[in-house]
């Protein structure tokens, strides 16, 4: 399939109705600029949707560009803290850190190009940038792909009159909305099937991938695969393979890199490792951010794939198992029972003795593990594949479009003072 264009991949999969649909709405959006902005070019879900999702704009003729926004490690601690807090953990936002956050926005609006008509900013990083930078006749969309169902109230009411700037938000879940005074919309995330992560692997590609890992062997494999990220909760995943253990001979693995805009990793990496030195057979893998081959290939040799987050906006990581036709047990948080069914493409757990008790379950009956890996695979091909989400943004854009042209767009509650003292709140 090598050269092969990917929306000709994507009609194989997918048939002509799903592409035609797509590609009415493309002509409708061209003669439109489309720039995305987030936080990071590798490491992380939005930049794996967007890697993909820049490839098929392409192919259908939309001007599109990605812009990743800068940062050093000062801010990075506090969008890390806003993610926490988005999440519903206190962040605690100092003043200092508020002034860190704003004059970030002032050195990233002067040096990121923004000249589209619609421009996307993915989740809370970039989300201040439209306070200096909107002009008129643009249509500014605010991205989130955090769970937002419970979030920390001062962490929102910092983060929210920015969000109220733009001219619409997109949420991956009707739980994660909140009370604006822009029009919402919902979209949840997808996966590229022909990316590295996800294509078919030839035998000796599979072979020679695992063995890079140092999995070889016959035991089975119980993995999840995550940043090293606290609400993903891998220690848990530690606890939950020790009570297997004690009725099942297997391996964990967990797999995972880091984000650049994460400074936790290194801490809950370390934190994985002491949990997983107390138990055995348990394989904590760091891996680079193009490991693509790797997680792909650990992925396809698991028994079981675990997703046990405590908060969870979507999990791509889960749709890439289901993809693959894995049984899954995961946490039903977030827009994780989004993608899992309970008992009809995945087992949903609430605690560490359920994740045990539903892997042990998966070990001991490969029918069950059968019959809820296809059943995965086609919720996935249906509902959480790249044309889908293009689709829902274009939509979205062309909306926000159409309600700027007509003045029908709502105006944010309140202006904000920003640092240099300029207000910001409407168009230049």
């Amino acid at each position: 399939m090598t050269g092969t264009p990917t929306l000709d991949r994507y009609q194989a999969l997918l048939g002509t109705q799903e592409l035609d649909r797509l590609e009415a709405l493309a002509r409708q959006f061209r003669g439109h600029r489309l720039v995305m902005v987030n936080s990071t070019a590798s490491g992380g879900g939005v930049a794996e949707i967007l890697r993909g999702m820049m490839v098929l704009l392409g192919e259908l003729g939309i001007d599109a560009a990605w812009e990743v926004m800068g940062g050093d490690a000062g801010f990075y601690r506090v969008t890390k803290a806003i993610h926490n807090g988005l999440h519903g953990r206190p962040a605690g936002l100092t003043a200092e850190m508020r002034e860190t956050y704003r004059a970030r926005m002032e050195i990233e609006a002067a040096r990121l190009r923004l000249d589209g008509d619609v421009i996307m900013i993915h989740d809370p990083q970039p989300a201040g940038l439209v306070a200096l930078r909107r002009r008129g006749g643009q249509a500014w969309i605010w991205r989130c792909h955090i769970d937002l169902s419970a979030p920390d109230p001062e962490t929102w009411e910092f983060l929210e009159p920015w969000v109220a700037l733009h001219a619409a938000a997109i949420f991956s879940a009707a739980a994660f909305v909140r009370p604006l005074p822009i029009p919402s919309f919902l979209a949840p995330p997808s996966i590229d099937p022909f990316a590295d992560k996800n294509r078919e692997l030839a035998d000796g590609e599979m072979q020679n991938a695992i063995r890079s890992l140092g999995l070889e062997g016959e035991r089975p494999i119980l993995a999840q695969v995550s940043r090293f990220d606290r609400l993903k909760d891998p220690v848990g995943v530690v606890h939950a393979f020790a009570r297997v253990k004690r009725r099942r001979d297997a391996v964990l693995v967990l797999a995972g890199g880091s984000a650049d805009d994460d400074p936790e990793g290194v801490e809950v990496l370390e934190e994985t490792r002491s949990a997983a030195g107390k138990v055995g057979d348990v394989r904590v893998l760091e891996l680079p951010n193009d490991a693509n081959v790797e997680i792909n290939a650990l992925q396809r040799a698991s028994t079981v794939v675990f997703q046990k987050s405590l908060r969870e906006g979507f999990a791509l990581t889960v749709s890439e198992a289901l993809w693959k036709r894995r049984a899954t047990v995961v946490s039903a948080v977030g827009g994780i029972p989004l993608q899992v069914i309970h008992e009809r493409t995945g087992l949903l757990v609430h605690s560490i003795e359920g994740a045990a008790f539903q892997a042990l379950r998966l070990l001991e009956r490969p029918g069950l593990r059968r019959r809820l890996g296809e059943a995965g695979r086609e919720h996935v091909r249906l509902h959480f594949l790249q044309p889908r989400e293009t689709r829902d943004y274009l939509a979205v854009g062309l909306t926000a479009l159409a309600q700027q042209a007509s003045g029908t767009l709502p105006h944010a509650r309140s202006p904000l003072l920003l640092p240099s003292g300029r207000r910001a709140g409407g168009p230049a």
